[in-house]
């Protein structure tokens, strides 16, 4: 008989919690989350744990408190001797530095695999990671989710005419391939050069785009330029109307600005990080996962298989 089934939620991303629990039916489970009076981190689960199935649900993306906090999370649960703890972590963060293309950088997805490893947590259920070879970096079980599981089924009900799905770089081409194929689309790619971080300079279009409405997907958006620049390209090519999806909406710096002054014409983003309000511009659609997290949890509680729920080509 499994164990059972508990679900709390870190300060990161409450919102997209409680609707994942609401999905389960279940009650987010009580727990207390203070700052001493020079702000570090106390936690204390308010209720008995022991020998429960705990989920844990937190993004980590910055400030770095959030990862620190799920760590104390991760550390409270198994001193309080549950029986298995799960970080389901919408949006990794810090998977940008997964390879080591300089002298004397560090690798940042891989600290944070090591550091949830040993802070003791048994599984891990993530979104669309930056690079799927950090799944690699992990000792421990890893559930993989990808965002187009909703993004495809809101495409399909949209019915966009004379569509092409396009990846923004190269990096991104088999989530696009993936895209197409699911969408019965046409594909084309943008070749690109970052000369610094954060800049982008478009080099050359691939693909049939004259004519055409383009969908570009991509795993996140952060300064939004590489998007914009990637939209310009197109529009110069004779694109008509421009859509994106993105799964995680970082919008750092002048992002929204940048998306609102584009030829982007709508672009669909989910619930993997807690937008600020600020941020919630006319051009942007919100849409959740709750239901994709609460499936993977329900199938990884009572030991099924979820692999229905991350298989990219279907």
């Amino acid at each position: 008989m499994n164990s059972q089934l508990k679900v709390f939620s870190g300060s990161s991303n409450s919102g997209l919690a409680s609707k994942i629990a609401a999905d389960l039916g279940v009650e987010l489970g009580s727990l207390a989350i203070r700052r001493f009076s020079d702000q570090e981190i106390w936690v204390k689960f308010n209720e008995n744990i022991r020998g429960s199935d705990v989920f844990i649900v937190q993004t980590t993306n910055p400030p770095a408190e959030n990862i620190l906090e799920l760590l104390i999370m991760i550390d409270a649960a198994s001193r309080a001797s549950a029986r298995r703890i799960t970080a389901v972590i919408p949006y990794f963060g810090y998977a940008r530095q997964d390879r080591k293309d300089q002298p004397r950088v560090a690798l940042t997805s891989k600290l944070i695999a090591n550091l949830l490893t040993s802070a003791g947590v048994d599984r891990v259920v993530t979104m669309d990671l930056h690079a799927s070879q950090i799944q690699g970096f992990f000792d421990i079980p890893l559930d993989h989710l990808y965002g187009s599981y909703v993004f495809s089924e809101y495409y399909r009900h949209k019915a966009i005419s004379n569509l092409v799905v396009a990846s923004p770089d190269i990096g991104s081409l088999k989530i696009a391939r993936a895209y197409a194929k699911r969408l019965k689309t046409g594909l084309a790619v943008i070749d690109k050069r970052r000369p610094k971080p954060n800049k982008v300079e478009v080099m050359n279009v691939i693909g049939e785009v004259e004519g055409k409405n383009i969908l570009f997907v991509d795993d996140l958006v952060d300064t939004a330029e590489t998007l914009t620049s990637a939209a310009r390209a197109v529009k110069n090519k004779g694109a008509k109307d421009i859509y994106v999806a993105c799964t995680h909406a970082l919008l750092s710096g002048e992002a929204t600005d940048k998306i609102m002054n584009s030829q982007i014409k709508e672009i669909t983003v989910t619930d993997s990080l807690d937008i600020p309000d600020k941020k919630k511009i006319a051009k942007l659609i919100i849409l959740s996962v709750s239901s994709l997290f609460a499936q993977a949890i329900d199938r990884i509680h009572n030991e099924k298989s979820i692999s229905i729920l991350f298989d990219i080509e279907k």
